[in-house]
């Protein structure tokens, strides 16, 4: 029933915005609506219409009007300060709003950049300098200099991957003696789109294959890539494997033991249940997930790309892990993007990309409003105990867009959900943050198809509320009211007992009630139609 009232408030609401002069059509208690409102509305929805009758301009302006009685009753006794009523138009408010927290032209450079690098896989190798959990500007700045001198020393001929064991913060970079696991140098292998975070993964793809790197930031701290080859992905391939956990001799020998049945057509399911040690795939006969290039140890995914039949099984080879034996279920090539790109999409969306396309429209928006810092305000950065002060000596104004002020108070609010940044960077996240906010507080000022479009689903909502109210609850629990109604018209129900076609009956009473109520509403209310304008209007639909 809510479904059916908002489609109905979708084909009658209105709303007047600044547009070129067009005269009144209709007043009611006051309140005009325009020709090119009116008409804006009544076109909407022809197409949709297939009945000439229902096409009337006369009974279409009749139920405009009925329906702008309602929704002004609504107000009027104030259904709209509801807590039902506010939380879901809030709701509804913050839905119909994200689409243009987004640039979607940048959301689309985005996916069209995630398909290239979901069908070309990079190889590369790097060296990290980490910041502080908390850096400081100096703590950047001493970070970014170190990066610097690192990348000068390889421009000048020295070795990336001896440079990167010296001096890369990566752990992984250097040998483990512990483990004895053989550090990897800087090599990341191949990986391809939304396997690194993507700032890494962009300085990846834009940087020339042989080429070392700009510094660049991520959350880890600095760092400097040189990309090795590109090439066309592999796709992901979907395997069954059997792992043997000892590492010793013993280990190959039941590896070698499990092989030879495979060779004497024991089925692998079978074999995954009784000898794996991957708990969590022997029960399912030693399937995995599908992957890709950079998620597996090198020597697992090697095995498991090449193979070729489906069927096809490896023979026993080893990582760190233990004895492995590998067979193929499918391979998965990339999908065109057509396919694609929805998927693509969301992954975008829903990423750490979507903050780029956020950044995007900030960017945009820092150029139209009138931004100001008090940097006598900001001194607070300074202070080691900035999230204790006391909230009386924070309200010095810090920041103001156009006409809104924000107070120190407000930031360290802010400040106060954050961990392990900077406070100066946390600062340009709350500018940022309150620039959008104030864009989404004005977006029915700024953008009409919003305005128009939430406004209508307002108007619905009450318009709901006042239905249940007026007409469905009442006729509902007036069982004396529903009798008498049928028996006032027995002659038009057939049988005549009213339990077999109570359904109908009541029907039928809703529509009487809302006869009656209509006109109640009609004759409460001063309408004016100017008729002159209505007669022009008709003439120029008949015209189309």
């Amino acid at each position: 029933m809510r479904k059916l009232v908002l489609l109905v408030v979708l084909s009658c609401s209105s709303i007047v915005f600044a547009q070129k002069k067009s005269k009144v059509l209709v007043t009611i208690d006051g309140e005009k609506t325009t020709v090119a409102d009116f008409k804006r509305i009544y076109e909407k929805n022809l197409d949709a219409i297939d009945n000439e009758e229902a096409k009337d301009v006369q009974k279409n302006l009749d139920l405009f009007i009925n329906y702008k009685l309602k929704v002004k009753e609504a107000y009027d006794i104030k259904l709209d300060t509801l807590a039902s009523y506010v939380k879901e138009k809030e709701t509804y408010r913050d839905q119909l709003s994200a689409p243009y927290m987004q640039d979607s032209s940048y959301i689309n450079k985005l996916v069209k950049d995630a398909y290239f690098r979901t069908k070309n896989e990079v190889k590369a190798k790097h060296i990290l300098i980490k910041t502080p959990e908390n850096a400081s500007p100096k703590d950047t700045l001493d970070a970014y200099e170190k990066i610097i001198k690192i990348r000068n020393r390889i421009i000048k001929g020295e070795d990336f991957e001896a440079v990167a064991v010296e001096t890369s913060d990566d752990p992984s970079t250097r040998d483990d003696a512990r483990s004895g696991r053989p550090g990897n140098k800087g090599n990341l292998g191949y990986f391809s789109a939304f396997r690194m975070v993507y700032p890494f993964e962009d300085a990846a793809y834009t940087t020339k294959v042989g080429e070392i790197s700009e510094p660049f930031r991520t959350r880890f701290g600095y760092h400097i890539l040189k990309v090795d080859s590109l090439r066309a992905s592999k796709g992901e391939v979907e395997v069954a494997h059997i792992l043997i956990d000892d590492t010793s001799s013993k280990g190959e020998e039941i590896a070698n033991e499990v092989y030879k049945k495979l060779q004497n057509d024991e089925q692998f399911p079978a074999l995954a249940r009784q000898y794996s040690s991957d708990v969590g795939t022997k029960s399912k006969g030693g399937k995995l997930r599908p992957f890709g290039s950079g998620v597996m140890v090198s020597s697992f995914e090697d095995a498991a790309f090449g193979l070729q039949k489906e069927g096809e099984y490896s023979k026993p080879f080893k990582t760190r892990f233990g004895w492995h034996i590998v067979q193929l279920i499918k391979k998965l090539p990339i999908a065109s993007f057509p396919e694609l790109e929805g998927e693509l999409k969301s992954k975008v969306r829903s990423g750490d990309r979507a903050q780029l396309s956020q950044k995007a429209v900030v960017n945009k928006l820092k150029k139209k409003y009138t931004i100001k810092e008090n940097e006598e305000a900001k001194a607070i950065f300074e202070m080691a105990n900035i999230k204790s002060i006391s909230k009386d000596s924070l309200q010095s104004i810090i920041l103001s867009i156009n006409d809104k002020n924000f107070t120190q108070e407000q930031f360290v609010d802010f400040l106060k959900s954050k961990r392990d940044i900077s406070v100066f960077q946390v600062f340009e996240d709350f500018k940022d943050s309150e620039i959008l906010t104030y864009y989404k507080d004005n977006l029915e000022k700024l953008e009409p198809e919003f305005a128009y479009t939430l406004q209508e689903y307002k108007d619905g909502l009450l318009l709901f509320e006042l239905m249940q109210q007026k007409i469905w609850e009442k006729s509902s629990k007036d069982t004396l009211g529903l009798k008498n109604f049928f028996e006032a018209n027995l002659s038009n129900y057939e049988p005549k007992e009213l339990d077999k076609i109570k359904g109908e009956v009541m029907n039928d009473y809703q529509n009487y009630l809302e006869k009656n109520w209509i006109a109640d509403l009609r004759r409460k209310s001063v309408i004016d139609i100017d008729k002159k304008q209505l007669k022009k209007l008709i003439k120029f639909n008949k015209s189309k």
